[in-house]
Parts: structure tokens; C-alpha cells; sequence
């Protein structure tokens, strides 16, 4: 039963996708967790990466698409920034006003369309798979193309990538000041730190890793969709908190290689759950429900903790009274 539940391939799929949306739940890291900022334009921009990373797939630049889908990421949270440090929006409000409209210029960007069909594109997978064909040997093209693991080694070596990028980032003088921002705004004021900059630059970061998951995910499943970006953030929120609470705090890398692995641990369970035949329409649920207990996990897990220290002095007293 369970060797027919968890297969390798459920197990490289799960990590594939993991590795994909970790890039948003690392965008999650940046704005909620160090900026202290609720970012609710995670939806529309996700879907902002995979589309305008599907327009330029199809007109034959799946490399630049990627680079194009973050710089347009960039500007969406540009603007999120741009309503709350300039014009007073609360970061709520700013992040629901983006998402809205996001919707119009996600539809522009993939032609006024609901979806969008990539089958006959070449992607950075098909090109890393003819790579693989053209240099490699024939025991390399056995595991890596027919057993499909060049994508998930593609989507791995990505997030590593990226994983050491920011965590180089937010050491510089640059990434400290957004790190105090998030911690202290007006210890940073006093300490003649631009606030209004720090966010900027931080909501664009964490925009562009957004966008940039789309992207991925867009060349990944050879589609896009307009509602794909719906639930983004519960998806996210539940990486970012899975991984804070099974690696704790620590190192900034290690806080990093935490949410990437609490990203792939999510889709896991998410995958286990169509395995077992949970129906689709019960997925966001799941979610829900993933999210709630690794919420609660840290709080019960601390009074599991006093109620243990608690009754072992009690009896403890007990038993010195009975001396």
C-alpha cells in the first residue's frame, strides 16, 4: 500500500515543483518575514512572470523570458512600494490595489486570452534536454532524459543559485538595512537610513522572485492560465512556515535552505493527497488545513513544553513532601 503511495517518481515530481515555488515562498521570506510587510500582490504577480515569460517563449527567447518575466516583476513591485512609501497606502491595501489590476495586464500580456498553449515552444528544459542529447553519452541520456531528472537537477541548480545569491544579498550593507528595517523602521531613521528606499528595493526583490517562479512554472508545464496565480500566497505562506518551524532560526542561509525545503515538503504532502485520491476541488483545503497546523505546531509544541516542565515539578514537590 504505501510502496505504491510513495514512488519516486511522486518524490521527483513533488521536489520539482518545490524547487519551482520555493522562489515565491523565498519572495515570502523577503517581504513578510524581513521586511515585515504583507505582500498580497503575490497572485496577480505570479501570474504576471507566466505570462509575460509565455509571450516570449512562443516568439522563440525561452532564456530572455525569464529574465523579462523578473524585470516585470520588478516593476509591479515597484509599484506596490510606490503606494505605500509614497502615497500612504497601508501594505495591504497597496498589495490587493496591484493584484487588481494585475489581472487587466496579465490578460494584455498573453493577448487577451485565458490561457496560453506552449507544447511546440522550446523552453530552458527542451534546450538543457538536446544539450544533454548532443554531449553527453548514452548512459547520461538513460538517466537523465528518460528517467526525467535533468529537470529537477535544471530547478535545483536554479534555486541554489539563487539561494546563495540572496543570502550574499542580504549580508551586504544593502541587505542589512533592509534586514533592520523590517526589524526596527525607526532605528533606521535615526540612523540615517532612507526607509522608503530599503522597502522599495526589498518589495522589488521579492517581486522578481515571484515572477520569476511563474516564469519557471509556465516553461515547466508548457502553459499558462490566467487564474494560475490564485492561492499563491496560502502556498507560499504554508512553505515559509513549515520550513521555519521543522529548521528554525538560524544562519540566514539556513533560514533560506528552510523554506526551500519547506516548499518541497508542502508539495509533497500536497502530492501524497492526489495520490491517495483526495478530490481536486478539496486541494485548497488541504492547504488550509497544512497551513493552520504548522501555524499552531510552534505554540503547541511550547506548551506541550511548559505542561512537561510544569507536572515534573509538581511531581517533584510531591515527592519531597512524601520525604
Amino acid at each position: 500500500m504505501l510502496s505504491s503511495i510513495f514512488t519516486v517518481s511522486l518524490a521527483q515530481s513533488a521536489i520539482e515543483l518545490g524547487c519551482i515555488y520555493a522562489l515565491v515562498a523565498l519572495a515570502l521570506f523577503v517581504s513578510f518575514s524581513i521586511l515585515n510587510i504583507a505582500d498580497l500582490s503575490t497572485d496577480g504577480c505570479f501570474t504576471l512572470g507566466c505570462a509575460v515569460a509565455a509571450s516570449v517563449t512562443i516568439a522563440g527567447h525561452p532564456v530572455l523570458a525569464l529574465f523579462l518575466a523578473m524585470g516585470a516583476g520588478i516593476i509591479s513591485g515597484f509599484v506596490t512600494a510606490f503606494l505605500q512609501t509614497r502615497l500612504g497606502v497601508e501594505s495591504i491595501l497597496a498589495g490587493i490595489i496591484v493584484n487588481t489590476g494585475l489581472y487587466t495586464i496579465n490578460i494584455a500580456a498573453m493577448g487577451f486570452s485565458s490561457n496560453m498553449n506552449l507544447f511546440k515552444c522550446d523552453s530552458i528544459f527542451t534546450i538543457v534536454r538536446d544539450f544533454i542529447q548532443e554531449h553527453m553519452g548514452d548512459a547520461a541520456v538513460q538517466i537523465l532524459i528518460r528517467k526525467g531528472w535533468y529537470k529537477l537537477i535544471l530547478v535545483a541548480v536554479i534555486v541554489i543559485i539563487v539561494s546563495v545569491l540572496l543570502s550574499g544579498f542580504l549580508g551586504t550593507r544593502l541587505g542589512l538595512s533592509i534586514r533592520a528595517t523590517g526589524d526596527n523602521d525607526a532605528m533606521v531613521r535615526a540612523s540615517s537610513i532612507n526607509p522608503k528606499f530599503t522597502i522599495t528595493v526589498g518589495l522589488c526583490l521579492s517581486s522578481a522572485l515571484t515572477a520569476l517562479s511563474g516564469g519557471l512554472l509556465a516553461q515547466y508545464q508548457k502553459s499558462c492560465d490566467i487564474n494560475l496565480g490564485t492561492g499563491m500566497v496560502t502556498i507560499a505562506l504554508a512553505s515559509l512556515i513549515i520550513g521555519e518551524t521543522f529548521v528554525g532560526k538560524g544562519t540566514m542561509f539556513k533560514r533560506i535552505l528552510g523554506v526551500v525545503f519547506g516548499s518541497c515538503l508542502y508539495r509533497f504532502i500536497v502530492a501524497v493527497a492526489i495520490r491517495i485520491n483526495v478530490p481536486a476541488e478539496c486541494l485548497k483545503l488541504v492547504s488550509a488545513i497544512i497551513v493552520a497546523v504548522a501555524i499552531a505546531f510552534p505554540y503547541v509544541k511550547e506548551k506541550a513544553k511548559f505542561a512537561k516542565h510544569k507536572y515534573a515539578e509538581i511531581a517533584r514537590r510531591k515527592k519531597e513532601g512524601a520525604m
